[in-house]
């Protein structure tokens, strides 16, 4: 592609915006004839231009605006002739007739004010456009749906990751298993939140033919209460305490029986307590600890 100076794209550009007389316009369209480079840049500019025209309708100027042209240019009266003095007719014959002039050379000043008026059409021309773009970018702040499709912004959609508190930590109790203060036979663990219990086998042997079961005794209970068998595995977990309240859970005593391998076949303990212990807090609640 060659380059072009900064005449011709002035001229490309005043072309699309229809500021030539016909000549010009004819040497520019002649131009495009032969010269698809140029007749890019011209197409270049209408481009341009033509998203500004989108965005603005036509308006038909008033008849009264017309008026007030005609008067302020003084073309609402014939213009009289102009009448030289005698006085300066009789000189300019003299001045004539004694030393004859050349004719002036008017083709520097022709063509400087041909640039002149090429330029203050670019300088025009870039103003719209700056006005044109800053008012694109407050009607697409707040109105984008006016604008046509070709240059609407699209909408951006942002990802907002939101942090749930998490939630407090409930209270742990643990009570220790065992007969007469020995060593410890199984450890019952509680979660304060779920009442789901474990309990870990520590120092209980088992029997040949019989199970373990773990019992739940209190004095708001009419009777002790199964809480199933203990498992020969190292630990046995079961949701069986969440039927029972808070108060009986924590203040209630933890019995382990001998019974028939299975557990009681009746519900109520018939073997030996063997295991006992009570719970004790080891993990206070969020709300414990704030007080």
């Amino acid at each position: 592609m060659m380059a072009y100076s900064e005449d011709h794209i002035a001229l490309a550009a005043e072309y699309a915006l229809g500021t030539l007389n016909a000549d010009e316009r004819a040497q520019v369209e002649s131009l495009m004839s032969i010269d698809k480079d140029f007749t890019a840049i011209v197409e270049a500019w209408q481009h341009r231009l033509g998203v500004l025209n989108q965005m603005v309708g036509s308006v038909e100027p008033r008849p009264e605006v017309w008026e007030k042209i005609r008067t302020a240019a003084g073309l609402s009266e014939p213009q009289a002739p102009l009448v030289l003095p005698e006085t300066s007719q009789r000189t300019n014959a003299t001045s004539e007739a004694v030393a004859p002039t050349a004719a002036p050379d008017n083709s520097n000043i022709i063509q400087l004010a041909t640039k002149m008026r090429r330029w203050r059409s670019i300088a025009t021309l870039a103003t719209a456009i700056a006005a044109a773009l800053v008012a694109m970018l407050a009607v697409g702040a707040h109105q984008p749906d006016l604008l046509p499709d070709a240059i609407r912004p699209k909408p951006r959609t942002q990802l907002v990751e939101v942090k749930t508190p998490s939630a407090p930590a409930p209270a742990q109790y643990v009570a220790v298993l065992q007969k007469d203060g020995g060593s410890p036979a199984f450890i019952l663990t509680v979660d304060g939140a779920t009442k789901n219990f474990t309990v870990r086998k520590v120092g209980a042997q088992p029997e040949p033919g019989k199970s373990y079961e773990l019992w739940i005794v209190s004095d708001k209970l009419q009777r002790p209460r199964s809480l199933g068998v203990i498992g020969s595995n190292d630990f046995t977990v079961r949701p069986l305490l969440s039927a029972y309240d808070p108060e009986v859970v924590n203040q209630a005593t933890y019995a382990v029986t001998v019974e028939p391998e299975g557990g009681s076949p009746t519900g109520v303990a018939t073997g030996p307590i063997v295991f006992t212990g009570k719970l004790v807090e080891t993990v206070p609640s969020a709300a414990a600890k704030s007080r």
